[in-house]
């Protein structure tokens, strides 16, 4: 098994995606505060390495990337306009469900912090191809687990 982890870096929090790049399956995801970043990616490493980590090239990008080399390979990738393409790539997972089914999904907001969706849009961008997220919907939301 190939395990790919996505960055989408931030200034408060960051969105984390694990995939297996050869079954195209998410293994994981979160928003997590910034101080938890290297703990969550240390905990992947662990349970079954990682083979390479995706990160966005934007906000504070440049202090990540010296801290992720220590974990795995590091491909930075663009990540403009990732956020708008997240929103859309967050209903094509879990699509709206009783009477949302009824507006447009470009008036729908998400329930969800989409920072791990959009971790997942650099990893399919650098792959070239949609992975799965089956299964039951992990809660994407940064701050304390209930």
């Amino acid at each position: 098994m190939t395990r790919l982890a996505g960055v989408d870096p931030g200034r408060s929090k960051c969105g984390l995606v694990l995939v297996d790049t050869e079954s195209l399956q998410v293994l994981g995801g979160a928003v997590v505060i910034c101080e938890q970043v290297l703990d969550r990616l240390s905990d992947w490493q662990v349970a079954g390495g990682l083979d390479g980590i995706v990160l966005g090239d934007g906000t504070g990008s440049a202090a990540w990337l010296p801290k992720l080399q220590s974990l795995a390979p590091v491909q930075q990738v663009n990540e403009y306009g990732t956020t708008l393409r997240a929103r859309r790539r967050y209903w094509e997972l879990w699509p709206p469900r009783g009477w949302q089914r009824l507006i447009p999904r470009g008036l729908l907001i998400p329930p969800e912090e989409l920072d791990a969706i959009a971790a997942l849009v650099m990893v399919e961008d650098s792959l070239g191809t949609p992975c799965r997220w089956s299964g039951a919907k992990q809660r994407l939301r940064s701050g304390p687990e209930r």
